[in-house]
């Protein structure tokens, strides 16, 4: 089933709520629940973004390619996944998913659907860290996308989960969610006037990790080409395809491996239907 613009523009918008929904949600709760302790809170938040991102990115996936991130979508664009005029709506998608989605928080625990955070996050440390945690979402992002590709949604919320710590901005890593985040005066919030330089920041990492692997193993764009149609035209998309999601031109079946082994014949996989289907097949071994 191939998905109209349409509907992959709702799953953009419905994801980046729920993530934000997440984030926000699961900061107030935190604080509320933390009686003053920043590190109880901080935790309760890193453990639920991370969760909700594993779901999310594992629903959505197979429709839009999960990016719910400018900075996913523009990088996916620079490597011929998305197309480049249907980034915009990607974007708008996004952005106003995040808005809606920390509004509904807001409504959850009984506050006014937005208020302007005050929350100041500014400095060349915070800036540097947003830098660092956007580079390495997209590093991680496109490492696992050439090599293995079906643990990226895990991936992805394990070192958005370990960024949370190790960052001293807590880890953004996108522009919509920092644009919702600065409409939310709350234990998640930013301050609207430290948002602008947290979001170039966050482009120019993403930026950064797209052309350092883009030479580092150019091998994704051929490899894309060779893999079946995806439902939406992204490279991110080659995730999520039930069944045969790892398939690519290093992906081969260990039981066709050994029956070939056995033949004399060495490095070519086996192609049977049981097979494709089965859920045998793994990458790794050159065909």
């Amino acid at each position: 089933m191939k998905f109209n613009l349409r509907a992959r523009t709702v799953s953009e918008f419905l994801g980046t709520a729920f993530l934000v929904a997440a984030v926000v949600g699961s900061g107030i709760m935190g604080e509320r629940l933390a009686g003053g302790n920043v590190a109880i809170a901080l935790l309760a938040n890193t453990i639920a973004t991370g969760a909700a991102l594993v779901a999310l990115i594992l629903t959505f996936g197979p429709i839009s390619g999960a990016h719910f991130n400018p900075a996913v979508t523009l990088a996916d664009a620079i490597e011929h996944g998305i197309p480049w005029t249907k980034v915009p709506t990607y974007i708008i998608a996004q952005c106003t998913g995040g808005i809606v989605g920390a509004g509904i928080a807001h409504l959850m625990f009984g506050l006014r659907w937005y208020s302007l955070s005050s929350h100041a996050r500014g400095g060349w440390a915070l800036v540097l860290s947003e830098f660092v945690a956007t580079f390495g979402l997209l590093s991680v992002i496109w490492g696992c996308s050439r090599f293995r590709s079906g643990v990226v949604p895990f991936a992805v919320a394990s070192y958005i989960t370990a960024a949370y710590w190790f960052t001293a901005s807590t880890s953004f890593a996108n522009p919509a969610v920092t644009i919702a985040r600065s409409l939310s005066n709350t234990f998640a919030g930013i301050r609207p006037a430290d948002a602008p330089l947290f979001i170039v920041t966050q482009l120019a990492g993403a930026l950064a990790a797209t052309f350092l692997f883009a030479w580092l193993v150019p091998s994704l764009p051929i490899d894309a080409q060779k893999v079946p149609p995806s439902r939406t035209g992204s490279h991110m998309n080659r995730f999520f395809r039930p069944l045969d999601f790892t398939r690519s031109t290093n992906t081969v079946c260990i039981p066709g491996v050994m029956r070939n082994l056995a033949n004399n014949r060495p490095g070519i996989g086996c192609t049977c239907s049981s097979c494709r289907t089965s859920g045998t097949a793994v990458t790794g071994i050159s065909s």
